[in-house]
């Protein structure tokens, strides 16, 4: 017996084609109880507003003559700017997450169990998805207008209509960046084929843009991996194209490194590359993106070779 034959025999009244508050809730509890999930969301959207508006405090601090006060109209529409491709990221992340759940998750089995469509699971994922991302993202923008009002000494703070209008385009963009990921990882159900193709718009929008160095530096980890990884394998004869086990973060594992550990890793090097990327674009200097450009690339450089020796 299969499925379609199970869900045929349901009576009527067990097939549910539509979605309800009870079911969105049941959604939102699913993704909330994804810590990686929330971590990775609080740092794409809360965490580089709040660094961001500490190192410009700094630097004002420092040397006023040099550094204008951290906040003003100026600096608001620079991490604003920041925000926003940071929420397409976050955004891109949570819909490709919550898309890709039905098969980790038994989904299908409970299709049968319940009866109910898969159009009605993935309506409900929509407002409970959305209530997930725009949660964090509304603190992270809380504290951008808060610190750019705040902070702006005899600068012009933004105004009250720039801040609705603001908080409208992030929200909206929010919301249409979930809902492409969504439907594009249902579709084809895979996480990181979603994640990797949106990401790739994102990163050459963000280029063209004016800001290269935030391009390059936020997938640096990547593509350092990758490009290392099949230029070895290359130069040793392997056929690259078959699956393997030579990434540096599965080499980890054969040199004492606990998964935990390799994630928390991982997780720490690209966090400390948002915050770089953010630096660049917030200050709009030559010098600085080189600076951090280096930087990054020696974190990064940092991270691979500790992967490669036993753990001490």
């Amino acid at each position: 017996m299969n499925t379609a034959t199970v869900t045929a025999e349901l009576p009527r009244g067990l097939r549910m084609t539509r979605w309800s508050p009870r079911l969105v809730r049941a959604e939102l509890l699913k993704v909330r109880k994804r810590r990686g999930l929330l971590a990775a969301t609080l740092a794409l959207t809360i965490l580089p507003m709040v660094v961001a508006y500490v190192i410009l405090a700094i630097l004002h601090g420092i040397d006023p003559a040099k550094h204008g006060p951290a906040g003003g109209a100026r600096n608001f529409a620079d991490s604003l700017n920041f925000l926003g491709a940071l929420t397409i990221v976050a955004g891109i992340l949570v819909g490709a997450t919550v898309g890709t759940g039905d098969l980790g998750a038994g989904v299908f089995r409970e299709l049968v169990v319940t009866g109910r469509s898969r159009l009605a699971l993935f309506a409900a994922r929509l407002p409970a998805g959305l209530a997930f991302l725009l949660v964090p993202l509304g603190i992270a923008f809380a504290v951008t207008g808060s610190a750019a009002t705040v902070l702006a000494g005899p600068l012009d703070p933004p105004s009250g209509r720039l801040l609705l209008h603001s908080a409208g385009w992030l929200g909206l963009s929010a919301a249409v960046c979930f809902v492409i990921a969504l439907g594009v990882s249902s579709l084809i159900s895979s996480r990181g084929t979603s994640f990797g193709l949106l990401l790739g718009w994102l990163l050459l929008q963000l280029a063209g843009d004016g800001h290269l160095a935030a391009a390059l530096i936020l997938p640096l980890y990547y593509l350092a991996d990758a490009t290392i990884t099949l230029t070895r394998r290359i130069i040793r004869g392997e056929p690259f194209w078959r699956a393997h086990r030579t990434h540096f973060y599965q080499r980890a594992t054969d040199h004492g490194f606990t998964v935990p550990g390799i994630i928390a890793r991982v997780v720490l090097v690209n966090l400390a590359l948002a915050i770089l990327a953010a630096t660049t674009v917030m200050l709009h200097s030559v010098p600085a993106s080189l600076a951090a450009l280096v930087t990054g690339t020696a974190i990064v450089g940092w991270s691979l070779l500790s992967f490669t020796r036993p753990k001490a």
